[in-house]
């Protein structure tokens, strides 16, 4: 796509690097205004951006223009401004402000400190289409002007500090410079941009045992804190933010090095501040420096995330279940901000594959995340396909290949891994399983191509994928804090059975899109590998490491045979008994688990695997004031301290994926075919939940589903959209074939 970007240049100017510059142009229309038919600003920027025209912004949108694979992928912006143009006279003004973002944000862990370049830069075209046809088009070059800006430090981890005292006033001159930057790299936006989404205020302001201003928003979530303030000129309010307390204290050691601290620098008259070049993940800040009483009224958290429509919903007579999914949607919020991460508050914020690998099919039922997925996995495959090994990375975008670690610490040089690698097919499968696109479905299709390629050249004589590192059942609950690898389960048990899951949906892929050939060949590379499973890691029904995430993963996948099988949801069953019902799978098990047993029979241990309070499980956060998944089961402990552990989020979403359970068979709206063309209404109900409603807004209008049971019975009501078909499922297995409409049914 050609646009008049693609001649602009990039231009740069030489400021302190944590600060943000300011790009200036006026323009003179060569005909009056009004005569303008037609205007739009096309920008794109190494860093992150904000455009004005006339003073005013040209987007309600923020941190413009997001995070992708940028050597790859630049994506720019292509705003219509044509009643901006027309509703003023005289010249034009346009003013940019460009900051850090992503590209030299210094990510990573602390001392990675990975960067895409050490230039932030804009690149921005003006085209007016006048009346008569004429064209004019402004573009960036040398002739613009730069200049220091209010913004004086900006960080994605760090924070913002915001001179008011320098809003309106022209700033230090910049000497402006081009530099070079392929254009082939420029490609239009594909994911919905980033948002302000809704406001809270304060639910309480407080005095904390060490005397400081504490402000609990009463939700975990991700954006940054809007201030309204006056007070005398000079005054600097500081704003320091965490997701929990400890101690009666802001808890800032689960954000490593990042700082999270926003400072604002009074004008002397009512100022208002928004940090909009960073964000943090927070519930609680701490104010200092605030002149006078601090009142709720004088601070919003300002909820930011990519755009996603809601799709799907849950309620069911377990006030705990339903905060459980309140805070796997507030996770999905805080997590889906440009690029799916893995937290969104200390010092890493990365697409890990993993996470999203487990958590996609849950993602996409409560919100729509067709194009958010979809630009997602188009920098997967870039990443993949440009890559010396051919391995799909462990992050996307995989800025970790430019850290620079000290001399204690290397990143493993990582080929092919299982759920890592994996999501170059689980997340289209997830995405095929809820919308149905086929050309969408096309285009992912060769990255899953790769990932069964690097696989296949990493596999034993045997068949099995037992050779190299595997993140395996990562945070199982039993391995230690310092080795989160350390789990129960074989991880290369583990790897062999994701392998079959990915190219037997590589195998239905292929078929979906006419490549038969191709299908064939990843049907033998299943069967190839079930039989191996089979003969190296099952006997008598027993899987080797006999524990439950192995159950779970062979039972789901379908790797056993009909005798194995029910033998081995027997041996789950009993395992899960014998755990007292506490959670003791990781990211391979967590997602399945629950499926494994109510699949087999053991509807009511699936029950009271979901309900069980103590920690490990899905419930035991919620008890402790959780309102987003945590990262362990138990990142908080018992007695109100922060787990010991590096890695403590307050704000994962991967184990939150039981959601995806809870909407399918607690809640009952399945797909039958992809993208629920026909729908499949099978709700199981189980001991302690004794209601349940759950509605979706699929492509053809909402389905909903209500059933209820008590004294008299079960009574199930459906809704279907017209013309639709569907098979209703009732407890016992009666099935009912109907189209659109409502429907009741009594047992």
């Amino acid at each position: 796509m050609d646009t008049p970007l693609h001649q602009a240049a990039f231009i740069t100017a030489n400021a302190p690097r944590d600060a943000a510059i300011r790009f200036r142009r006026t323009v003179a229309p060569v005909q009056p205004r009004a005569a303008v038919a037609s205007a739009r600003l096309v920008a794109t920027a190494l860093g992150v951006y904000e455009a004005r025209l006339d003073g005013a912004p040209v987007s309600d949108s923020v941190l413009d223009p997001g995070w992708n694979a940028y050597e790859w992928r630049l994506p720019f912006q292509n705003w219509d401004v044509t009643d901006a143009v027309r509703g003023g006279s005289g010249d034009l003004s346009i003013d940019v402000l460009v900051g850090n973002g992503w590209y030299r944000g210094d990510l990573g862990f602390e001392g990675a400190n990975a960067n895409y370049g050490e230039e932030i830069a804009l690149a921005l075209a003006l085209e007016l289409v006048f009346q008569d046809g004429s064209v004019q088009t402004v573009k960036t070059g040398q002739d613009w002007r730069a200049e220091t800006s209010e913004v004086l430090r900006n960080s994605l981890y760090n924070g913002e500090t915001i001179d008011a005292r320098l809003r309106g006033e022209p700033g230090e001159e910049l000497a402006v410079s081009t530099i070079d930057v392929d254009r082939s790299r420029l490609v239009a936006q594909a994911g919905p941009p980033v948002r302000r989404q809704e406001t809270l205020r304060p639910v309480r302001i407080w005095t904390s045992p060490a005397g400081r201003t504490l402000v609990d928003f009463g939700q975990n979530l991700v954006g940054w804190i809007r201030a309204t303030v006056q007070g005398p000129r000079g005054t600097e309010i500081v704003l320091r933010h965490a997701e929990v307390l400890e101690g009666g204290e802001l808890g800032t050691r689960p954000l490593r090095a990042a700082q999270a601290t926003d400072v604002f620098v009074l004008s002397g008259e009512e100022d208002v501040f928004e940090p909009t070049l960073t964000f943090h993940g927070f519930r609680y800040a701490e104010v200092t420096g605030w002149p006078g009483e601090l009142s709720a009224e004088d601070l919003e958290a300002v909820v930011v995330h990519s755009e996603m429509r809601r799709l799907g919903s849950f309620e069911c007579s377990e006030p705990l279940v339903n905060q459980l999914v309140h805070n796997s949607v507030w996770g999905q919020k805080g997590n889906f901000l440009s690029v799916p991460t893995d937290c969104p508050q200390r010092d890493e914020r990365l697409g890990w594959t993993g996470d999203i690998a487990a958590y996609a099919a849950s993602a996409s039922f409560q919100f729509d995340t067709s194009d958010f997925l979809h630009d997602w996995l188009e920098d997967l495959h870039a990443e993949t396909r440009h890559s010396e090994s051919g391995v799909v990375p462990i992050v996307v975008p995989d800025v970790l290949k430019y850290a620079h670690f000290g001399e204690d610490f290397a990143f493993p040089a990582l080929g092919a891994t299982a759920i890592w690698g994996d999501a170059a097919v689980w997340v289209p499968e997830a995405l095929w399983r809820a919308y149905g696109d086929r050309d969408r479905l096309a285009a992912h299709y060769p990255a899953m191509v790769l990932h069964l390629e690097s696989v296949e050249r990493a596999l034993s004589p045997t068949g099995l994928w037992d050779q190299g590192f595997q993140f395996g059942d990562w945070l199982d609950p039993d391995a230690p804090p310092e080795n989160p690898a350390a789990a129960k389960a074989d991880p290369h048990v583990v790897a062999t059975a994701c392998l079959y899951r990915s190219a037997s949906f590589a195998a239905e892929a292929a078929e979906v899109l006419g490549l038969t050939d191709e299908a064939e060949r990843w049907r033998r590379l299943a069967e190839r590998t079930r039989a191996a499973f089979q003969g190296h890691y099952v006997e008598d029904g027993r899987v080797r490491s006999d524990c439950v995430t192995v159950y779970a993963l062979a039972i789901c996948f379908g790797l056993l045979g009909d005798v194995d099988r029910e033998k081995a949801a027997e041996r789950l069953a009993e395992l899960v008994r014998a755990g007292g019902y506490r959670v003791t799978t990781g990211f391979a098990g967590t997602p399945f688990v629950t499926w494994a047993l109510s699949e087999t029979g053991h509807v009511d241990d699936a029950y009271r695997l979901l309900l069980e309070k103590e920690n490990p499980s899905w419930l035991y956060p919620v008890t402790m004031g959780a309102t987003t998944v945590w990262e362990r089961w138990d990142s908080m402990l018992p007695d109100g301290s922060i787990n010991p552990g590096e890695m403590t989020s307050f704000n994962h979403y991967a184990l939150g994926a039981v959601v995806d359970w809870i909407h399918q068979v607690v809640g009952g709206i399945r797909p039958a075919e992809p993208g629920y063309a026909k729908v499949r209404i099978e709700p199981v109900p189980g001991p302690g939940i004794s209601w349940a409603r759950t509605r979706y807004e699929s492509s053809a209008g909402e389905i909903a589903v209500e059933w209820r049971t008590d004294d008299d019975g079960f009574v199930l009501e459906a809704r279907v959209p017209e013309g639709v078909p569907a098979e209703i499922v009732l407890p016992g297995g009666a099935t009912h074939e109907v189209v659109g409409g409502r429907h009741r049914f009594t047992l």
